[in-house]
């Protein structure tokens, strides 16, 4: 049976080049806290790798701090806020979005059950955050503001740049989880501005369980997991040698092709939204129209069920999601969607297609193929 793998923002493949210098890393066994010269071979690796991730987001490599993924730096800012509240901060408030990755929202939530004081912005139907609206949130008591470059279920693209200016103008920290961002869109900090970026691995081509931590040159940080001296204290753990260096061999990957891929990606994108909408009526397009990362296609089809959908296109090779993978088995609406105003029959009813670098036409037209006959099927059944 043929297999389409259209679940990228979940998580990618390795791309071979990744898989092939993680290889030759394992040769690298000695501990990079070491200072003997097994040591050091490892360590000399890891600076490389932290070099190409820092070039990739426009950072220096001091700015960088390895950590094991995009949940591990969202909790780290968050937990750095936390702190800094406990310890006497005037500035007592964080502010974030309503659509943000649950890495974001359950931690924030988490806080706000410990009596911490977290406000949530909202978006419009789109998915786009009002400047307006954000800037009347700010406030001399703002210590951080979170928000999310791109987002993972719809796709929609944030101006982060804008919101970071209103947010330092008001005083305040700002944090992006930029996981999604990574490839598929400009990600530039000094351009950007903020003083903290998330980002990981895995969705760009790189290995599981590794990512990293960008602070900017004198943002205040102190490090959330302790125990070790690496990182220069900022993060303790004997370091996952093999996973950094992938992940720094994907970053060059990224910087090296990711204009190309990024065109390449919109042009599959609009020919599977073109032929959808052509193709089967009733269909609804969550997420900006062109504010969007180019591989992200979140749908709705009225009268079909998304678990039903996810089943029967696996049945046919293609395998989709319903929305964040970090919310599998969950039974209720994205709360993505229903942020921005969407029916809750019609957020059931949300595929989300998330093409790759390795995605082609064919896939595409292989796609268009058996959807109509999917949507069909299950509307006739929703009407019994």
């Amino acid at each position: 049976m043929k297999t389409i793998y259209l679940d990228n923002n979940a998580t990618t493949q390795m791309a071979p080049q990744v898989i092939e210098i993680m290889q030759e890393s394992y040769a690298l066994y000695g501990n990079a806290s070491s200072m003997h010269s097994l040591g050091r071979e490892s360590m000399v690796a890891i600076e490389a790798a932290r070099s190409s991730v820092a070039r990739m987001i426009g950072a220096d490599g001091a700015e960088i701090i390895f950590t094991s993924g995009g949940s591990e730096s969202d909790n780290t800012v968050l937990m750095l806020a936390r702190d800094m509240i406990d310890e006497g901060s005037k500035r007592h408030r964080i502010v974030t979005s309503t659509i943000e990755h649950p890495a974001i929202i359950e931690t924030c939530q988490y806080l706000e059950k410990k009596g911490y004081h977290i406000d949530y912005v909202n978006v419009d139907a789109s998915g786009r955050i009002d400047s307006d609206s954000f800037a009347q949130l700010m406030g001399d008591d703002v210590l951080l503001v979170s928000i999310m470059a791109g987002n993972n279920e719809t796709g929609t693209i944030q101006d982060i740049q804008k919101l970071t200016q209103i947010a330092h103008a008001a005083g305040a920290l700002m944090h992006t989880d930029a996981v999604q961002a990574i490839g598929k869109m400009e990600t530039d900090v000094r351009q950007w501005g903020v003083d903290y970026l998330s980002l990981s691995g895995h969705k760009f081509y790189g290995p599981k369980g590794v990512g990293a931590l960008y602070v900017r040159k004198g943002a205040p940080f102190k490090a959330f997991v302790k125990g070790g001296h690496q990182e220069d204290g900022n993060r303790a753990g004997t370091y996952n040698t093999a996973a950094i260096v992938g992940m720094g061999r994907a970053a060059d990957l990224v910087f090296e092709t990711s204009v190309q891929e990024r065109q390449n990606l919109w042009y599959l994108r609009e020919k599977l939204r073109t032929g959808l909408q052509a193709a089967i009526p009733n269909v609804v397009v969550n997420g900006h129209p062109t504010l969007c990362l180019p591989g992200t296609l979140n749908v709705s089809f009225a009268g079909a069920e998304g678990e039903s959908i996810l089943l029967m296109l696996d049945f046919e090779g293609i395998a989709v999601s319903t929305g964040s993978a970090c919310a599998t088995g969950s039974l209720e609406p994205s709360y993505v969607l229903l942020a921005g105003g969407l029916d809750v029959e019609l957020a059931h009813g949300s595929i989300r297609f998330s093409l790759g670098r390795y995605n082609t036409e064919s896939d595409i037209d292989y796609v268009l193929e058996k959807m109509p006959t999917i949507i069909r099927r299950l509307r006739e059944i929703s009407t019994r």
